[in-house]
């Protein structure tokens, strides 16, 4: 229950709704790197991620792909075939180990018939999630890479702070690569823009982790390019 909680789609429920959705999850685990789903299969099941993380993609029949979430945990993914019955309208592909609860979609349906209060929380998912979806196409349809790369660090350094004159840790967990499907971006281009950021001292960068400076990273989210020291 503590994990639903925080879910986006039953975090607004009811607690004896809450109870009752808890009970109906099962547990999945799956290895480094392992298809949850593809793009096209039935959509029968909802997850919640207890750990690791699941990269959320779509791609092309001539190979190109898109990554557009990283869902870890706490986070939820598959919920949309779930609510309308249909295909799977992308693929989930773990990038580590991860232990998963999968809901059925008669188990849900089945809730949603017992107890209709719940429904008022779908609606509200929803909502959400399509202001989500209207915020992620305008960042890539109005704002340069460095933008969206400052923003992408900053829900990862979340309300964080380091002493004055220290920066905040972030370990991403994922690679250059896979930060550039995530943004829509190339490799080189992803690498070009963290070097930016370097030099505009709201990053420094070792062999696997980042130390931000949250001040400067919201400087150049807000105001659109590099905030350089003079």
């Amino acid at each position: 229950m503590r994990l639903l909680q925080g879910a986006s789609l039953f975090g607004a429920f009811a607690a004896d709704d809450l109870a009752a959705c808890a009970r109906r999850f099962r547990e999945a685990r799956f290895g480094k790197g392992e298809l949850v789903f593809s793009r096209g299969d039935p959509g029968s099941s909802l997850y919640v991620v207890g750990d690791g993380q699941v990269r959320l993609a779509v791609s092309t029949a001539e190979g190109r792909e898109l990554s557009f979430e990283v869902v870890g945990p706490g986070g939820m993914f598959g919920e949309i075939a779930l609510l309308d019955g249909r295909p799977r309208s992308a693929e989930a592909t773990t990038i580590a180990p991860t232990i998963a609860y999968v809901l059925a979609r008669e188990d849900f349906k089945r809730l949603m018939r017992e107890r209709p209060l719940a429904t008022e929380a779908v609606i509200e998912f929803l909502c959400g999630r399509l202001r989500r979806v209207s915020d992620r196409l305008e960042d890539v349809a109005l704002h340069p890479l460095v933008v969206r790369l400052a923003r992408f660090l900053l829900v990862a350094v979340g309300d964080r702070r380091a002493p004055p004159g220290k920066r905040v840790p972030v370990e991403l967990r994922f690679s250059q690569s896979e930060l550039a499907l995530l943004l829509g971006a190339s490799r080189p281009k992803i690498n070009a823009s963290l070097v930016e950021l370097e030099r505009a001292g709201a990053i420094g960068r070792t062999s696997d982790r980042l130390f931000c400076d949250r001040d400067k990273l919201i400087g150049i989210a807000e105001l659109g390019g590099p905030v350089r020291d003079p």
